[in-house]
């Protein structure tokens, strides 16, 4: 039977589940015997709850779960003494939010009442809340200095000295486990970052410290996506999470990061749901990236985002090869895509990635749709890909040029145990820039709907995989290159 978790605040509990091998039209939910509601979707919100109150929670036909309610927190207002925030989008309201931030106490709750909060780089604990009301902005910096002094993090692979985030919760170490536990960001509100000001000053600061080291490595530097490669690599993210545990971040609407808006790096249990995902005309704008990380859930939320929605991550070569932390037990269900490259694992796969499901996604408008890539040097590999239930422009299984600085791995990446089934493939994919500059034909372009390729030499083709049941709406062929038991069972072309 699918697995049923619960998830709790302080009047309400969210529950969810695994899609099942057999899905049922409609799933009742009951508390304490009696029915709450249905759904036909997999994960339900019981509102109205008492608090720091026990229900045991049915769902039919998938199964049982107890679960609490939260008992109430004492509120920390941000804008009260001794924090004094002001709120007013002008003001710097660092200081003040960090007082609040290290006050808040297992038994309290960091509240932002509406208004608009300007602030640098943040750093939180374990067993904190922080609550962001409708109308509330949590407004990051667009000053690199603001974000100084740097910390230990990770990008496109590689650990590195970085800017810090506008949130920072837990510290670095790919030789232990988590260090930052039991940690909830929720609201209605919106935490924004600096954006493209931010991360356009910070590669320009970065050149200018570089200019000699990048002057005696050309090579390199030609061999990069473009000059900005290198210095870029130093942006710090929206929401940064390294070792961290048990942590939820709801409702809210993540935007405009200098890079990525969310990424976990070495992180365990961090459930994502409910929110709105932006970052429109950010370079290496990804939405939600696991990276080095086990069980991470993602449902019910929207992306509007100019690179990944979803990227998950192991590292790069050699470096994600030795260390050797592959992300497991990655699930995303429920999303939608209004523009942005869609959902992809790679290309830093050197940890290895196993073990990801998708399903009742609707990533039509994206460039990419499902994409699992990586390059010839990495190592590592994706093992047990699921996707079920979604609406793609195209599936895409590839090589790529870009990002491949860096000492080979000990192999190519092996690419394996891949499932899609019940999938619409439009065969029109949407190009993120011209859909934002109303380009012609809306940003459509027709695309391959099924591209597949391995890599060279014995044992690194692309390895057993199944497609069941796919409507190809408009038309188009398959791509092989490099395969090795590639199954197609049941497909329309309408």
């Amino acid at each position: 039977m699918p697995n049923l978790y619960a998830l709790s605040g302080p009047d309400s509990i969210t529950v969810y589940w695994d899609l099942p091998a057999r899905p049922a039209p409609r799933y009742d939910v009951l508390v304490d015997g009696v029915r709450r509601g249905s759904t036909g979707k997999t994960h339900f919100t019981l509102r109205g709850l008492a608090p720091d109150a026990a229900y045991e929670i049915e769902v039919r036909p998938v199964g049982r779960v107890r679960a609490c309610t939260e008992p109430p927190k004492r509120r920390l207002d941000v804008t009260a003494p001794p924090f004094g925030a002001v709120g007013d989008g002008r003001a710097d309201d660092t200081a003040a939010l960090q007082r609040a931030f290290d006050a808040c106490g297992a038994g309290d709750c960091v509240y932002f009442p509406a208004g608009v909060y300007r602030s640098g780089a943040l750093f939180g604990h374990s067993d904190m809340e922080l609550y962001l009301e409708k109308d509330a902005v949590l407004q990051g910096s667009d000053r690199p200095e603001d974000y100084e002094p740097r910390i230990r993090s990770r990008f496109e692979g590689t650990e590195m000295e970085c800017c810090a985030s506008l949130l920072n919760f837990g510290t670095l170490d790919h030789a232990a486990g988590p260090n930052c536990q039991n940690v909830r960001i929720w609201g209605e509100g919106t935490i924004r970052g600096g954006g493209y000001a931010l991360a356009w000053a910070t590669i320009q600061r970065e050149k200018e410290r570089m200019k000699d080291q990048l002057a005696a490595m050309q090579d390199l530097v030609r061999s990069c996506e473009n000059e900005n490669t290198l210095p870029g690599r130093v942006r710090g993210r929206l929401v940064n999470l390294s070792n961290c545990r048990h942590v939820r971040i709801a409702g809210l609407t993540l935007a405009d990061g200098p890079s990525w808006n969310v990424h976990m790096i070495y992180c365990r249990d961090i459930v994502t749901d409910h929110c709105t995902f932006r970052s429109e005309g950010i370079w290496n704008g990804d939405g939600w990236d696991p990276d080095s990380s086990e069980d991470c859930t993602l449902f019910a939320s929207v992306f509007c985002t100019q690179d990944d929605a979803v990227a998950v991550k192991s590292g790069k070569n050699p470096e994600g090869n030795a260390i050797g932390r592959p992300t497991r037990r990655v699930r995303v269900f429920d999303c939608r895509s209004v523009f942005g490259h869609g959902i992809c694992i790679g290309s830093e796969i050197s940890g290895g990635i196993e073990d990801v499901a998708v399903w009742d996604c609707d990533l039509a408008n994206s460039q990419y749709g499902i994409m699992v890539k990586g390059t010839r040097k990495r190592g590592g590999g994706v093992q047990g890909l699921s996707v079920r239930r979604c609406v793609l422009p195209r599936v895409m299984v590839c090589q790529v040029a870009y990002n491949d600085d860096g000492a080979p791995g000990p192999r190519p990446p092996v690419f394996r145990d891949f499932r899609f089934e019940d999938l619409t493939l439009t065969g029109r994919c949407l190009d993120a820039d011209q859909a934002l500059t109303g380009g012609e034909g809306g940003g459509f372009q027709p695309c391959v709907p099924l591209q597949l390729e391995g890599f060279d030499g014995p044992g690194c083709e692309l390895q057993d995989v199944v497609f069941r049941r796919l409507a190809l709406t408009g038309g188009g062929t398959l791509q092989l290159g490099r395969c090795k038991g590639v199954s197609l069972e049941e497909i329309d072309c309408i």
